[in-house]
């Protein structure tokens, strides 16, 4: 092997040390390989957008008043109060006389970083529940994976859809942040504005919904630390008040003009997971 080999192939284990390194740092592929959970009792580790889960439960597919869809990400894994809460949910729209509700992401089999599609959903906490109110019959399974999920905003994002809106989806919400489960409810902000100027009465529970980016074809959920879970890690608590004030009127300002020239910020790397997700990431 001539020096010129040599040198090619020092630098090709070079580089794939350092790739192994940044996979092992990152860990966001590997978790999203794995296909079964963990054994053990289910327990939450970290926080939401940096965490995994041990001995994650799978949700039911179906139940009374919910379908989950997509089901090939396998994505319906998370903590035993996620479970609890969606047919919990479920139950509360069929006796609403709604229609059957879909399921979207909930975790991973193990959480950890997913290879597309959020930041969050990492800990078995979280879940998406689309706004759907259509009439619709229990699907084939090839039927779950592209379902109509239409947006309640307009296309251009000036306002809600007066043809998609209606009383139902103000009784979705309502439903999900009265349980006491929930930690706070994610959604568009024109959805919050129309929730602060449309709800009357009990307006306690319009403070667990909050203004976030996108969230206009669903609304994301996300649950308290369980007793059970010392090592997960809250989110600071929401403010007082219904949320329909000054925080919210902070969405519709438009951000000060970026200058003609500037080089684009760095992409920040993604937090490190607590020491206890290498258990969970090697665990048979």
């Amino acid at each position: 092997m001539t020096s010129r080999m040599v040198r090619v192939v020092l630098a090709a284990l070079v580089s794939l040390a350092g790739s192994a390194a940044v996979q092992a740092q990152d860990g966001g592929l590997t978790f999203a390989n794995l296909g079964t959970p963990s054994g053990g009792p289910a327990r939450v580790i970290g926080s939401y957008a940096a965490g995994c889960i041990s001995g994650a439960v799978a949700l039911p597919l179906e139940g009374p008043g919910y379908e989950v869809i997509r089901v090939s990400r396998n994505r319906y894994w998370g903590h035993n109060s996620v479970v609890r809460f969606v047919q919990d949910f479920g139950r509360r729209v069929q006796a609403s006389r709604l229609p059957t509700v879909y399921i979207g992401d909930i975790s991973q089999p193990r959480g950890g970083r997913m290879g597309f599609g959020h930041a969050s959903h990492q800990v078995g906490l979280d879940v998406d529940i689309w706004f759907e109110l259509s009439p619709k019959p229990r699907l084939a399974a090839a039927a779950r994976e592209e379902p109509l999920l239409r947006s309640l905003t307009l296309a251009d994002d000036s306002g809600i859809d007066p043809s998609v809106w209606q009383a139902g989806h103000a009784t979705l919400l309502r439903l999900a942040a009265e349980d006491p489960a929930v930690d706070r409810i994610f959604v568009n902000k024109l959805i919050k504005r129309q929730l602060c100027q449309t709800i009357t009465g009990d307006r306690t529970w319009l403070r667990k919904v909050t203004p976030w980016y996108f969230h206009n074809e669903h609304f994301h959920v996300r649950l308290v630390c369980p007793p059970d879970s010392p090592e997960c890690t809250p989110q600071a608590p929401i403010p007082a008040g219904d949320g329909c004030g000054k925080s919210l009127d902070d969405w519709f300002v438009p951000p000060p003009p970026r200058p003609a020239v500037a080089p684009p910020p760095p992409k920040p790397r993604p937090p490190r997971y607590p020491a206890s997700c290498q258990a969970v990431l090697h665990a048979p």
